[in-house]
């Protein structure tokens, strides 16, 4: 009888630590991803939960302590029919795994939960990349969200988006958004809602490309994301425009699906929406990619195809579909009025896409509709060469560089750029004529002196999308910080600088001339801002690895100052990461100038 005992003793102790201790358990990488803890990839909130929200925390100190937020999730798990079942499924599903529980139904009096589960049934996870759109000061660097496909050849139209996105004013507006945006004021949410409103935002309404990358997730991985979707409804996080953001927070979600990926093991002081697909990408989750061009660049590709007489006819066409009876369409060949009648429809489609049809507009495009559906159909060509946002040179770049100045004054710069992008950067995966940098700065040391301040630029965004007979874009830029420039010597000046105009797109050429206005805090200015207007005129050529720009801008100021600065600058991208960079400069002033030669070598990274 006592070997009974002391046996039956023997198997229980084996039993009990069969299971880890909650200590145990509390530091298992899938428990620190289900609190979103922080492991050092931003300097705020380390090793505490991201969370922002008490109804997230079972345990009062939950934020802080993720093994008093286990040991209470424990406690409110353990009975059948618990409400917190309800509250947290991934949760329950992670302890009863680890703790050896087996219910058959363990949710089967969560009535909201079963219904919503199985309303979101997903079989594929698809990363989507809308690309950048600088219209928008949330987008502007592009976007990440999480599309959740019912099975590999389903319809996309019945798929879900997962989207991380600030909480904002319907009343703030872009400068309030990017001021609140940067310093935390926003709460952010997931928000899980059907994809067709996405793509419709995206591709027709916002004329944003789209990058989809399917992601290679199995079903239980899939599982365990859906179930903590659930646990994240309505719940606030922070949100921060250049790290906690969109696509940061999709990391974390990754880190559910797919615990100890090392997704966030590193720092990452701004994670811009191309940072997260290469994070993936290399972290082995990407099998597959697919481009979806806008309406805009469908138009384009259909354009193409057509001479310059025929577009000019399918432009009026699109004005006055009566034409169709015209001689001068007549007399073209039934692919060549399928194609013009296509483009003039598009074309009409497109540039009502935001505001309400008039009758004269549902007239026009019925009529063409009608004579699409007499002629020939017209496929819409593929884009050539559609270049992975992905594949481009990092978002960060630290750079030296050399020269002379006029008098012979040698100099040498050390630049550091936060993000993201110029003009005369390796353009590849970058969107064409779009220029964004934030936290630019460059010291100068000479001969002569000690190293100082030459340049730091807060924020700098050019868009210089091209117009043609179709699409006429206003090309417009802004900028500010500070940097040298002359009154009475060159010195360091306080400037906001902005203006508006047009580009066009000639082959390799791009041509631009915008209006331009500066305001200038300056030392040697009797005012505290001193108003100035002039010009910003030039032309980018780019071939292959080469990228060229000719520039000129000017100002008169108020006081009678008149100033501007010529440029001539090249850049070959020798590498994905590394650039090399000369320039010649004209700086003016009333009366003289100086000339400046540099020779840069660029860096970039993430």
């Amino acid at each position: 009888m006592r070997a009974v005992f002391l046996s039956f003793l023997l198997c229980l102790c084996s039993a009990v630590s069969a299971f880890p201790s909650d200590k145990e358990l509390a530091a298992q990488p899938r428990w620190r991803a289900l609190l979103h803890i922080n492991p050092g990839a931003t300097l705020r909130d380390r090793h505490r939960s991201y969370v922002d929200d008490e109804q997230f925390f079972l345990s009062e100190s939950g934020k802080d302590d993720l093994l008093a937020e286990l040991i209470a999730s424990r406690v409110a798990l353990t009975p059948a029919g618990g409400e917190a079942r309800c509250r947290f499924p991934a949760r329950y599903r992670f302890l009863a795994e680890q703790l050896g529980w087996q219910e058959a139904s363990p949710f089967a009096h969560c009535d909201e939960y079963q219904e919503w589960r199985q309303a979101v049934t997903a079989k594929r996870a698809v990363l989507v990349f809308p690309a950048a759109y600088l219209n928008s000061p949330s987008s502007m660097f592009g976007h990440t969200l999480l599309r959740l496909d019912q099975g590999e050849d389903s319809a996309v139209w019945l798929s879900w988006a997962v989207n991380f996105g600030a909480v904002a004013m319907a009343d703030d507006n872009s400068f309030f958004y990017i001021y609140r945006g940067l310093a935390g004021g926003y709460p952010g949410r997931f928000a899980l809602v059907p994809y067709v409103q996405k793509i419709q935002e995206y591709s027709h309404m916002e004329n944003r490309d789209m990058w989809e990358y399917t992601l290679d997730l199995d079903q239980q991985e899939m599982d365990w994301l859906i179930d903590h979707l659930w646990e994240l409804k309505d719940i606030n996080f922070d949100y921060y425009f250049f790290d906690e953001n969109c696509s940061f927070r999709l990391l974390e979600l990754m880190e559910v699906a797919r615990p100890g990926s090392h997704l966030l093991d590193e720092l990452r002081f701004a994670e811009v929406p191309v940072n997260t697909v290469r994070a993936l990408d290399e972290g082995g989750f990407i099998s597959e990619r697919h481009y979806r061009p806008s309406k805009a660049v469908e138009l384009d590709n259909l354009r193409h195809q057509l001479s310059d007489r025929q577009q000019a006819l399918a432009r009026r066409l699109a004005d006055d579909p009566a034409l169709l009876d015209s001689e001068a369409f007549l007399a073209s060949s039934e692919q060549e009025q399928a194609l013009m009648v296509t483009v003039a429809y598009r074309f009409l489609r497109l540039k009502y896409r935001k505001e309400n049809r008039t009758d004269k507009v549902a007239s026009d495009s019925f009529a063409l509709l009608s004579a699409m559906n007499r002629l020939p159909a017209v496929e819409v060509p593929e884009s050539r060469n559609a270049q992975p946002p992905e594949g481009g040179h990092g978002t960060q770049m630290l750079a030296v560089s050399g020269g002379q100045r006029e008098a012979n004054q040698d100099f040498g710069e050390l630049s550091y750029r936060l993000t993201y992008h110029d003009l005369l950067d390796n353009p590849y995966g970058f969107l064409r004529g779009a220029q964004i940098e934030g936290i630019d700065m460059t010291l100068r040391s000479t001969e002569s002196g000690d190293p100082r301040l030459e340049e730091l630029g807060v924020v700098s965004i050019r868009s210089m999308a091209p117009r043609n007979r179709f699409i006429k874009p206003l090309s417009w830029y802004v900028e500010g910080g500070l940097e040298r420039a002359w009154a009475e010597r060159r010195r360091l000046v306080r400037y906001v600088q902005g203006g508006a105009g047009a580009s066009w797109h000639w082959g390799n050429w791009q041509p631009y001339v915008l209006s331009s206005v500066r305001l200038e805090n300056n030392s040697a200015f009797d005012d505290l801002m001193t108003p100035g207007a002039g010009l910003d005129a030039g032309m980018l050529y780019r071939r292959g690895r080469w990228q060229w720009q000719l520039g000129s801008v000017g100002h008169y100021f108020t006081n009678d100052v008149y100033r501007h600065t010529s440029t001539f600058a090249v850049q070959w991208a020798v590498t994905r990461q590394h650039g090399l960079r000369a320039s010649l400069e004209r700086e003016g002033w009333r009366g003289d100038g100086d000339n400046e030669f540099r020779l840069q070598w660029r860096w970039y990274y993430d």
